[in-house]
């Protein structure tokens, strides 16, 4: 059945509730969901492609997943550490740890293998689940290989273990972009967790008869926000595949198909999807994002409610929430909204005072979102997390170092960072942690990496370099050297190389100062050479508004990323019917490499295929 969409002028939507919340406070999210089990347990919990799980099934496997946990050490205050891929299997292994009272460490395997494995030294974890295909990059902690280990694991009991939520233990932790130089792990609690999903389930009235979406990479903290919500509500978790979930029209046509309720994506593509017609008769009743700031409003008679929001994850994913109207009010941006549900927003001066609304300030953020710390960093710890100044009874509050201003309907003006750490493409990013990994390499003498916006919404990471006098200026080896060490999205688009940095007149960089970097690819244009070459070199200009690419242009160079490489595959598909996957593109960034990709793929297809298919194929072209 459809659902009417929730009026996008509807006062009540993400409005406060009239009494406390005491019952999250007293259940853990493991015990929510084990409610729901025992209530619903033939209901679907879990699904992916042809992959299946019923609430039974999902209690049944986490349950002897936690017992054989528990068996090997594993209990209250642990860290876990989850090198899982956004999967059925991510989301059984992350309820099993916390059904140990322990808590678990999401790690992106598309990471950098050192970043991985600086991260689990780094959060001191002793337990660590994943998979045989990547087992082989972890030493260390006692590696636990799931699909090595299930037969042992489906002896196991299926009753849960005893559980004690009184201490408020660890949930999980995820590592965010660092100023050091070095990602910090954000500690969040049990309660920090139950208060996020007690609000959204009553925000967004989440019950059985819900399917939700797992969109978010499982190293960002809006896959947490995802996930618990809908299974303690008793939802259905969709999780969409990687072939389309970045691309807006074919991801708007599996929502419809899915008849998914309520779905989060980040903001990029969130701008993409409310530019895009959609049928009157869709599932669909809330459209949420986040994680950037929010340049449009959506269109005139979208058939669902379309929310912002705003959060840091040292604030348990959300802050602040707003349902977005199509009328623009005033001359800025969408709003990020009013706080949740027992949460407080201070905006405050240099000394941290209070100032009057409509004045810029700091955000800071108090009340039951509010993160335990830093994971093994207790002096910043410290200057982050600080007592309420204004009432010291209070509790702490989080210094975001954001910017903003109270409005008069009491929502917040989100107005951008106050140091240089940005957000792109809803990943936080500190630029002084790419600085640090390029100033390492000896053929850099200095460096400072910026985030561009030379044509509106096209935000991109360019590094400006100082070579020594010595060694060529090879972009290629520092390319190489950051792919080791960072994960893609923190690798800058550009590299423009400089005699020395410009500075003001009292020695900063002065950053107004340094040139727009050239898009012109590489230096000698060679027009494609081959039909496949000619029609991919046309795909690849019009996904990167582009005048024209040469054959062997780095499409990252010329300001691709994730989204726009799904974009890529998705026209493949379309225009070749040549099935790729992104890593294709970024294995393969070139017209001359990925046409070779596209060409395998469509003779692995054509080989696959019977005669008869075959013929068929054939005729179908012929027609066309």
């Amino acid at each position: 059945m459809n659902c009417p969409a929730p009026s996008l002028a509807d006062p009540d939507i993400l409005a406060p509730p009239t009494g406390t919340l005491d019952r999250p406070a007293r259940m853990l999210t493991a015990q929510l969901v084990a409610e729901q089990a025992a209530r619903q347990p033939g209901a679907l919990a879990l699904a992916a492609g042809a992959t299946r799980l019923t609430y039974a099934e999902l209690e049944t496997r986490a349950a002897q997943l936690a017992n054989y946990l528990r068996a090997r050490g594993v209990g209250s205050e642990s860290l876990v550490g989850l090198c899982l891929e956004r999967s059925p299997e991510f989301v059984v292994a992350a309820l099993a740890i916390m059904k140990c009272g322990a808590a678990y460490l999401p790690m992106d395997p598309a990471n950098p293998a050192e970043r991985l494995r600086f991260i689990l030294q780094d959060a001191g974890v002793r337990h660590l689940l994943t998979v045989g295909k990547f087992s082989g990059q972890f030493s260390g902690p006692e590696v636990i290989v799931l699909d090595a280990e299930k037969d042992n694991i489906s002896l196991q009991p299926t009753k849960s273990p005893a559980l004690d939520g009184a201490n408020d233990p660890l949930a999980y932790v995820i590592y965010t972009s660092g100023s050091t130089g070095q990602p910090k792990g954000v500690e969040i609690t049990q309660r920090n967790l139950s208060n996020l999903v007690a609000w959204h389930v009553r925000a967004f009235a989440l019950d059985s008869s819900s399917r939700a979406t797992l969109q978010a990479g499982v190293g960002f903290d809006a896959a947490v926000w995802e996930i618990w919500p809908a299974l303690t509500a008793g939802a259905a978790l969709i999780i969409p595949d990687d072939t389309f979930r970045l691309e807006a029209k074919a991801l708007r046509d599996w929502l419809v198909a899915e008849r998914i309720t309520i779905s989060f994506v980040s903001t990029a593509l969130a701008e993409q999807l409310i530019a895009l017609p959609w049928p009157a008769e869709t599932s669909l009743r809330f459209l949420l994002t986040g994680a950037d700031t929010l340049q449009r409003f959506p269109a005139t008679g979208l058939p669902f409610a379309f929310v912002n929001n705003y959060g840091p994850t040292e604030c348990t994913v959300v802050t602040t929430s707003a349902v977005i109207s199509p009328q623009r009010k005033g001359n800025g941006l969408p709003s990020i909204g009013a706080p949740i549900d027992h949460v407080q927003v201070h905006i405050l001066d240099d000394e941290l005072r209070p100032i009057a609304d409509g004045v810029i300030g700091e955000i800071c953020v108090g009340g039951a979102g509010v993160a335990r710390g830093y994971r093994n960093r207790p002096e910043l710890t410290a200057a982050s997390f600080i007592t309420d100044p204004s009432n010291a009874d209070a509790g702490r509050l989080y210094r975001t170092g954001d910017s903003g201003r109270r409005l008069s309907n009491g929502e917040i003006e989100f107005l951008g960072r106050r140091d240089d750490q940005i957000k792109i493409r809803g990943y936080r990013i500190e630029l002084s942690e790419i600085n640090a990994v390029l100033n390492e390499h000896p053929s850099v003498r200095a460096s400072v990496v910026i985030a561009r916006e030379d044509a509106p919404g096209e935000k991109r990471l360019v590094a400006y370099v100082v070579a020594p006098s010595g060694p060529t200026r090879d972009e290629q080896t520092l390319r190489d050297a950051l792919r080791q060490r960072l994960p893609d999205y923190m690798e800058p688009s550009a590299f423009v190389w400089l005699d020395a940095l410009p500075l003001t007149p009292n020695g900063k960089i002065d950053r107004n100062a340094l040139p727009v970097p050239s898009l012109n690819g590489a230096a000698e244009f060679i027009a494609p050479r081959t039909p496949v070459e000619e029609t991919l070199a046309s795909i690849i200009t019009e996904v990167l508004k582009l005048p024209r690419v040469s054959v062997h242009d780095d499409f990252f160079q010329l300001g691709a990323h994730s989204l726009l490489g799904a974009q890529i595959i998705a026209r493949v598909r379309s225009v070749f019917g040549a099935e790729l996957k992104l890593l294709d593109v970024f294995d393969a960034p070139t017209v001359a490499e990925l046409s070779v990709r596209i060409e395998d793929a469509l003779t692995r297809q054509l080989n696959a295929m019977s005669d008869a298919e075959v013929a068929a194929a054939l005729a179908d072209s012929h027609r066309s």
